[in-house]
């Protein structure tokens, strides 16, 4: 451990790193073998690297013990935020206040984690991203490089709502390509693809694949036009 300040009440258990200039506020713990790069900001409450307790009835596998959270240099982790095992915090990160990243997730630099977001297991998340506040990020799904997503977007993963056993082999997350952007209170329909600069208007129901460049509108969401050309994302 280096150069770093903490608050009261701090826990760091074992063969835990810790960068240059990190900041640790008060009542954060911070379990076995995390990394922590430099110049980061950990504020109160948070707590990093835990492991994931499995419902009886869950349809994950159990898992014994995950391989510890690596967070990058630059990170700011707001109060009351839970980064389980196995994420993967690129540099330069922001994840707001009472947000969550479950196990096996990456979040690459840059990116934004709005307040109250919940990005579930097995997620990718790329680059210069902005995921808004209270937005819910599925299970199993890839975000590519500069997406928007917009407060209280839901995403799925479940076409059989929890109900038979042939659900198990169907599970699949949301695919948002680069650039593509999603309004506020979208909801996007299990294993759908938003194309590259795709845009969902707020309100409306994904039920099909958008297509590339395209704006969708309605419930179920309809192709409307074309984003302008000083909307895509090679003219910003």
């Amino acid at each position: 451990m280096n150069n770093y300040s903490k608050g009261l009440n701090v826990i760091i258990g074992e063969n835990v790193t810790i960068g240059d200039n990190v900041s640790i506020g008060n009542n954060v713990i911070i379990y076995d073998g995390v990394q922590i790069g430099n110049n980061t900001m950990v504020q109160d409450n948070v707590v990093i690297g835990k492991q994931p307790a499995r419902a009886k009835n869950s349809i994950l596998p159990e898992v014994k013990k995950l391989p510890p959270t690596v967070i990058g240099n630059g990170v700011t982790i707001g109060t009351s935020s839970i980064i389980y095992a196995n994420a993967q915090i690129a540099d330069d990160v922001f994840v707001a206040d009472l947000a969550t990243v479950r196990e096996r997730v990456t979040i690459g630099e840059k990116t934004i984690v709005g307040r109250g977001v919940a990005v579930e297991n097995d997620c990718t998340v790329g680059s210069y991203c902005k995921l808004e506040t209270n937005c819910y990020i599925t299970a199993y799904s890839t975000i590519e490089d500069y997406v928007f997503i917009a407060p209280c977007v839901v995403t799925t993963n479940d076409n059989f709502m929890a109900r038979s056993k042939e659900r198990y082999e169907h599970f699949k997350g949301v695919t948002i390509k680069t650039g593509g952007r999603v309004g506020a209170n979208a909801t996007i329909l299990p294993g759908k693809t938003i194309h590259e600069d795709g845009a969902v208007a707020a309100g409306s129901v994904v039920t099909k694949n958008v297509e590339k460049e395209a704006i969708v509108v309605g419930v179920p969401a309809r192709e409307l036009r074309k984003v302008p050309e000083t909307q895509l994302l090679k003219n910003q």
